[in-house]
């Protein structure tokens, strides 16, 4: 969060690495106490995954496809906010506590103090892209909505309802982000994460 600045959910945290000729099947585990991780590899995307209400950090693993020369290693890690009232909050910490590149059992390579590149927040909250006039800043195309699919923005266009009850937004096809009406935010959801009971907290926003 000090990296952040409040200013955004989403850190990246990139590095490269060249393996030994004898990492032939790696594996890239990670370990957060952040809400969700995305990982790439030269670009692929592996997948994500995330904590939960009782168990704050979790673990990622995947096999990766490297290459012999260079290979560039992103980790979109993912915050929704800290608590602001209660004991040693100045002690609170979120974020990526383990990365590695698994070879083999002996052949682990420890990122813990190597040198790593930052950037804050995604491209489509620089552009600012939720706002009306500039929409045109990027190219959008029709698509299913589906919380299958990461790191999409999605626009729709309606019309103001007739009368004068209450509007809400149904999100309950949606995964995790945020919205924006008219410009102005309404809120995160996260609607891909279920309480005890195997629901999602809220779908409906009211706007």
């Amino acid at each position: 969060m000090n990296m952040t600045k409040d200013e955004s959910d989403y850190l990246w945290y990139t590095f490269r690495f060249q393996p030994s000729s004898s990492c032939t099947k790696p594996m890239l585990p990670i370990e957060s106490l952040a809400h969700a991780v995305h990982a790439f590899v030269n670009n692929v995307y592996l997948g994500t995954t995330h904590g939960s209400h009782d168990i704050k950090d979790f673990f990622f693993k995947s096999p990766v496809l490297l290459n012999n020369e260079l290979n560039n290693i992103s980790i979109l890690s993912v915050m929704a906010g800290l608590p602001d009232s209660g004991a040693f909050l100045e002690s609170r910490f979120a974020g990526l506590t383990r990365v590695e590149i698994q070879c083999t059992e002996k052949e682990i390579y420890d990122f813990a103090n190597y040198t790593w590149g930052y950037q804050v927040g995604l491209l489509g909250e620089k552009l600012q892209i939720y706002k009306e006039e500039n929409l045109s800043n990027v190219e959008w195309r029709k698509t299913e909505i589906s919380n299958d699919q990461p790191l999409t923005w999605y626009k729709i266009v309606f019309s103001t309802p007739l009368g004068n009850d209450a509007v809400a937004l149904n999100l309950s096809s949606m995964g995790k982000g945020e919205a924006w009406m008219n410009g102005k935010s309404i809120g995160r959801y996260w609607v891909s994460f279920h309480n005890t009971k195997g629901d999602p907290s809220q779908t409906l926003f009211c706007v």
